[in-house]
């Protein structure tokens, strides 16, 4: 297998409206949406490299944020499958996972979020 490297984004945070619930589509709440993406070294040793050889977490961040902030969200699966499209859609990236966590869930009891993991890569790749 080739040599890979990992860039992550944790704990991006946005106010958004997210769920199917009436309330839900009227009132924005937190969403929060951590990413990694894999891709492949350009030098065998995976040592040093050009400004070309590295992921821009801006990037990484803008896809995010452009998709999520975009317009009502229902599902947290679509959020995350989505996401995950968009950026496997970059040429750098042969692998990406994407975790969505919505902190306010209309549930009974106690609870931190509810949590969606998204976890795929390129076809035809090793990932």
């Amino acid at each position: 297998m080739a040599p890979s490297e990992s860039v992550s984004l944790r704990g991006m945070r946005f106010h958004v409206l997210v769920g199917i619930l009436p309330h839900e589509q009227t009132h924005p709440q937190p969403l929060e949406v951590d990413v990694t993406v894999w891709r492949a070294l350009r030098s065998d040793d995976g040592v040093g490299g050009s400004e070309g050889d590295v992921v821009d977490y801006r990037d990484l961040y803008e896809a995010v944020a452009a998709r999520v902030t975009a317009g009502p969200l229902r599902f947290l699966e679509d959020v995350a499958r989505t996401l995950v499209g968009d950026l496997l859609s970059r040429p750098y990236v042969r692998r990406a996972r994407v975790a969505v966590r919505k902190p306010h869930v209309p549930l009974p009891g106690p609870l931190t979020y509810a949590e969606v993991v998204v976890d795929s890569g390129r076809p035809g790749s090793d990932a």
